[in-house]
């Protein structure tokens, strides 16, 4: 190709490619504004990495933590995740606001600060459901030799940890960044877990990889899944214009007790009844009693 060829192409392409009316017309290019923080995915990482290492100290973050020194080591890791979520937590309510005014901006910090320092208050409850968890883990595997291996090396742990922030994040209408906590978890762990979910105590996955779980999904206490399961959608309803209708519940209520092996689909709003078994590689549209055992026959 010669120059002048090339210099016509690459005009063109470029003026189709900044065509910024039409990019924001359908939602493809966000303007960042001066001064306006924006989410960092590698902060994000790091408080991921403090929320671990503070809810299990030793096994995350510094491993040279004693007695003596884990209230100094606790105490940190605190002050630094509350100081980051902060600045996250108006980047996401920034990203998605379209005023920067003084005044506006001084709300958005006032109000990350009131979430953030929440989301520091009821760490001591998170760390005692994710115990749960962890308790869930190790008992419902003959192959984990103690807790300490389930901490260490699960990987539905990570995940549940991710999710736990993300999922009170979610609930104080913080945008943006529950999702990328959770997405990283996914990223790292091969285990989606939208943080619009309920799940309850207890809870675990064996395995774990390509969990689904949708944003809209109640888990109850004590529900075991293994690898593969999907807690998913359905269909969804359109709106007049033939445009999916947004937040109604889609995904599936599993009652306490319930057990879902590998590869199981279970779509739409259903309910699995308090401790019902749902074998593998099955296909659930329709309610499930409490105490029904769904497997597959083959016929002789």
């Amino acid at each position: 190709m010669n120059p002048d060829t090339f210099a016509l192409l690459f005009t063109k392409t470029v003026e189709e490619l900044t065509d910024c009316t039409d990019m924001e017309k359908k939602g493809f290019f966000h303007e960042y504004r001066d001064s306006d923080p924006i989410p960092s995915g590698k902060v994000l990482e790091e408080i991921v990495e403090l929320s671990r290492a503070i809810f299990f100290p030793g096994y995350y973050g510094k491993s040279c933590i004693n007695r003596n020194t884990l209230k100094y080591n606790i105490g940190v890791n605190v002050e630094r995740f509350y100081n980051l979520l902060v600045k996250q937590v108006v980047a996401g309510l920034c990203f998605m606001s379209d005023n920067n005014e003084d005044d506006v901006m001084r709300h958005l910090y006032k109000r990350a600060e009131d979430i953030s320092g929440h989301i520091v208050s009821i760490l001591p409850e998170l760390r005692s459901v994710l115990e749960t968890d962890v308790t869930a883990a190790y008992d419902g595997d003959p192959a984990a030799t103690d807790k300490s291996e389930v901490i260490s090396c699960y990987p539905v742990i990570k995940a549940l940890i991710n999710y736990r922030v993300a999922h009170e994040l979610y609930k104080l209408q913080v945008p943006l960044i529950p999702r990328i906590m959770t997405e990283m978890a996914h990223s790292e762990t091969g285990i989606d877990i939208h943080p619009g979910a309920e799940i309850g105590n207890y809870f675990t996955i064996d395995h774990g990889t390509g969990v689904v779980i949708g944003a809209t999904c109640i888990i109850g206490n004590r529900v075991k899944l293994y690898q593969g399961v999907t807690l998913g959608a359905k269909s969804f309803p359109l709106d007049e214009k033939g445009n999916p209708i947004k937040g109604i519940p889609r995904h599936p209520v599993i009652e306490d007790d319930v057990i879902i092996y590998a590869n199981a689909t279970i779509l739409g709003r259903i309910t699995i009844g308090k401790g019902a078994t749902i074998g593998g590689n099955i296909w659930v549209t329709e309610d499930v009693p409490a105490e029904a055992r769904i497997i597959q026959y083959r016929r002789k």
